[in-house]
């Protein structure tokens, strides 16, 4: 099964499927755990070089004051975390983290705004923000909100290479953690960004309080989308205090290794990306992670509010565990 001769373009292997059911990947999640991380780990050789790493980095371009409540948020205006809310940052100061983004070894530069939904009149300035970060030969990610059909045009024609919106868990535990928002809404902004060919980059946060089922929730909502999202983040809780869920109780390393694990198996092409939690993890658990089928994550010293390991620490871990990190891609047309 490991020679298994790659995948063509034009026409899927069989093992990649839209039609996983929720009984199907709870069963995933049931496996002995050596099952499961060989079945992820063979599924991940098949699509991926197993020792590669792509390395992304997040910056808030504009920071607080989101009107949505989701309840693991600094950045919800319903909560008093003593963030303030700042304005969107000019194009000077964007350049310049992404310049220091792409020294450090970064492929891809993503952008975070505390919006609910990208208003028409910031359009102009994101579309300029993508222009220039796209232009130092990074990729180029944003995450902004909802957007409309005719704005995720306008990204796509900027040369806006991935669109993150994140489902943030199962349909069923969605309303215990958001209300100011629907879950249908956040389908539809991926279907627009996915109808103006903009890479889709949705994944969820484990750690809220939720049930294994859903988790296999969230993914299977992840699995079933056709095509797959290219780019699936997978965040552990990062507690904030102030918000509703600053009690909660932190999540067992090995639910978050099994969940890794689990979405290689659901989506063998899919980057897989550890991303908030790793601050928290010991350098033995994301080695277990990457064994999982991670094969991407947020590189820098904070993710949009939350902290993340220096540049300095990932190079010892990857040092350490014989990894590199994957070569930049061409920007897409």
């Amino acid at each position: 099964m490991l020679d298994k001769p790659a995948p063509t373009e034009t026409q899927e292997p069989a093992d990649i499927r839209f039609d996983w059911s929720r009984d199907e990947i709870e069963a995933l999640f049931a496996l002995p755990l050596n099952d499961l991380l060989f079945r992820a780990q063979t599924i991940h050789r098949q699509y991926w070089k197993p020792n590669q790493v792509q390395l992304s980095t997040l910056l808030s371009i504009k920071t607080g004051g989101c009107p949505e409540d989701c309840k693991y948020c600094a950045q919800s205006s319903h909560y008093d975390t003593g963030l303030g809310a700042d304005k969107l940052m000019d194009l000077d100061d964007v350049r310049k983290a992404a310049e220091t983004a792409k020294a450090a070894g970064a492929t891809r530069f993503c952008m975070g705004a505390a919006w609910r939904e990208l208003k028409d009149r910031d359009v102009d300035q994101v579309v300029e923000l993508v222009g220039e970060v796209r232009g130092l030969g990074l990729e180029t990610c944003m995450t902004l909100g909802m957007v409309t059909e005719e704005q995720a045009k306008a990204l796509k024609e900027a040369g806006l290479d991935y669109y993150n919106h994140n489902v943030d868990t199962s349909p069923e535990y969605y309303d215990e953690i958001i209300t100011t928002r629907s879950y249908t809404e956040r389908l539809e902004t991926l279907d627009a960004v996915r109808g103006a060919g903009i890479k889709v980059c949705s994944g969820g946060i484990i750690g809220m309080g939720e049930k294994e089922t859903d988790r296999a929730g969230m993914l299977e909502t992840l699995a079933t989308l056709n095509p797959h999202p290219e780019s699936v983040p997978i965040n552990m809780l990062v507690v904030i205090p102030g918000t509703p869920l600053e009690h909660v109780k932190p999540l067992e390393p090995l639910d978050w290794v099994r969940t890794i694990a689990v979405a290689r198996i659901l989506m063998p092409k899919s980057y897989v990306r550890l991303s908030a939690g790793r601050q928290e993890m010991s350098d033995e658990t994301q080695a277990m992670c990457f064994f999982a089928g991670a094969n991407s994550i947020f590189y820098g010293e904070k993710l949009l509010t939350t902290g993340n390991p220096d540049v300095l620490n990932d190079q010892v871990l990857f040092d350490k565990l014989g990894l590199e990190a994957e070569p930049g891609h061409a920007a897409s047309n």
